[in-house]
């Protein structure tokens, strides 16, 4: 019966709940094979079982686990939430057969690195019949410079930050730029919508571009977590 195995992937670490596709059913769905840039979500995933199956050859955990996963990120300031990793992660790790479930991971540890060098994770796994996990929070002996975070740009932030919306002259180059989109192809010409004045401190931005969006004019995924103005999606495929 296996004890221990440990499982490296190089690369930035990535994050399928960034944004999902779905159905006209409105099931969740992860192509592989689209062309387009959410292939990289179910390719990270192989490539995940790939390097756990060859790390670890002829090793299957039945049991329950200890894990502990160590991410290094490229940047300190622009990666994805850690908390939210770990379903990629163990989904490949369950595809390779290194594990039966996921459900086995009783107790996890994750800690946050940045290696600009060398982005990557290490998985490590231990059987709890033979390991057991303790842990202990203790104060500086000095006080560390803290390391301070934001709200989502992506998200209403009532006024706590500087958020840009719509002004006049915004409203005009849009106006703009749907009559030279007519005059282009006045086959396809449609009544040109009026854009409604967003107030700054409701002001919604684009994910892809991070400019702010109109109401009416973006779309939502992962559960209204991500903001795509209909410009950014339309270039996705």
């Amino acid at each position: 019966m296996s004890e221990y195995a440990k499982v490296v992937v190089m690369g930035s670490p990535i994050t399928k709940s960034n944004f999902k596709m779905h159905n006209k059913n409105g099931r969740a769905i992860l192509p592989d094979n689209s062309g387009t840039y959410h292939d990289r979500y179910a390719l990270y995933e192989e490539n995940i079982a790939a390097c756990a199956r060859a790390q670890n050859p002829g090793v299957t955990f039945e049991e329950s686990l200890i894990a502990v996963l160590r991410v290094y990120y490229k940047s300190e300031k622009r990666h994805p939430d850690t908390n939210n990793i770990t379903k990629s992660i163990f989904d490949g790790v369950e595809k390779s057969g290194l594990i039966v479930n996921d459900a086995q991971v009783r107790r996890l540890i994750i800690e946050e690195y940045y290696d600009k060098v060398e982005p990557r994770f290490e998985l490590e796994l231990f059987a709890e019949s033979v390991f057991r996990m303790s842990y202990e929070i203790r104060r500086h002996d000095q006080s560390e410079e803290p390391i301070l975070y934001q709200p989502a740009s992506n998200k209403k932030l009532n006024g706590l930050l500087p958020a840009r919306g719509y002004t006049e002259r915004d409203l005009a180059n849009i106006q703009a730029l749907l009559e030279q989109k007519q005059r282009q192809n006045p086959a396809q010409a449609k009544p040109i919508p009026s854009p409604k004045v967003v107030p700054t401190h409701e002001a919604l931005l684009c994910s892809l571009c991070r400019k702010p969006v109109a109401e009416g004019n973006y779309m939502k995924a992962d559960g209204g977590k991500t903001i795509i103005c209909k410009r950014c999606f339309k270039k996705l495929y």
